[in-house]
């Protein structure tokens, strides 16, 4: 499904028709070991799940270039065992995929070049595709580009799903002044996201968030569900 003219959502991504962009947002790759560091136990299932879920996205699309946009790895100032494995094995995977990958620092990414060094991979504050700026989203960034595509929220909302409630990983789409937002939910299936109909939203890119159009992804499908202002709370 477009969500405006040439840019697709695929699964939890965001397509670049033209360009052949691949957008994928907050892996947050170590986080169960950082769980496990806090006494919550948890199998470490989440890096083989991302690469079966983007080896489907792969099986539709043939990115030139993958934008990693922001908080690739979990812990903020140490790198973790897991993460430095998990991370290797991550871009390892995806250079078989595309010729050129980009990152985009997050707030989770301060030490990111130490992992990364022996990889030929871009690293910088953001990245600018034609009239689009993919930019993390945690703190404001100036630019003319009319468009920002931005992660960092996790957004997902939880809406009745027949007899119970269920939340889903989102898409939104809105205005900040004269510039349209799209936010991007995490890739990780650790990372349910923040309820953006009773929490608190993270970016200064999001403010004005009711006004934003929300489309859900689900089992693969993705469905238009409208204005966040006239959708139900629990």
């Amino acid at each position: 499904m477009e969500i405006r003219p040439n840019v697709e959502i695929i699964g939890c991504t965001l397509w670049l028709k033209k360009e052949k962009v691949l957008i994928i947002n907050d892996l947050h790759l170590g986080y169960e070991e950082s769980l496990q560091h806090k006494g919550i136990l948890v199998p470490k299932f989440q890096l083989e799940t991302i690469l079966h879920e983007l080896q489907k996205v792969f099986g539709v699309v043939q990115p030139a270039v993958l934008v990693i946009n922001g908080d690739l790895k979990h812990e903020f100032g140490k790198i973790l065992r897991q993460e430095w494995k998990e991370v290797l094995q991550f871009l390892d995977f995806c250079q078989q995929k595309c010729g050129k990958i980009i990152i985009v620092k997050g707030n989770h990414d301060p030490i990111i070049e130490s992992l990364v060094r022996t990889k030929e991979i871009s690293i910088v504050g953001s990245h600018r595709v034609g009239d689009i700026l993919i930019v993390h989203g945690d703190e404001i960034v100036e630019t003319d580009a009319p468009v920002v595509i931005i992660g960092h929220e996790h957004p997902a909302i939880t809406i009745r799903a027949g007899s119970k409630w269920e939340k889903y990983k989102c898409f939104l789409n809105g205005k900040l002044g004269k510039k349209e937002i799209i936010a991007v939910p995490s890739f990780n299936p650790l990372v349910e996201g923040t309820d953006i109909l009773k929490e608190k939203v993270l970016s200064p890119y999001l403010d004005g968030i009711e006004r934003c159009k929300v489309f859900i992804v689900s089992q693969g499908e993705v469905f238009n569900f409208g204005l966040l202002k006239n959708i139900p709370q629990r």
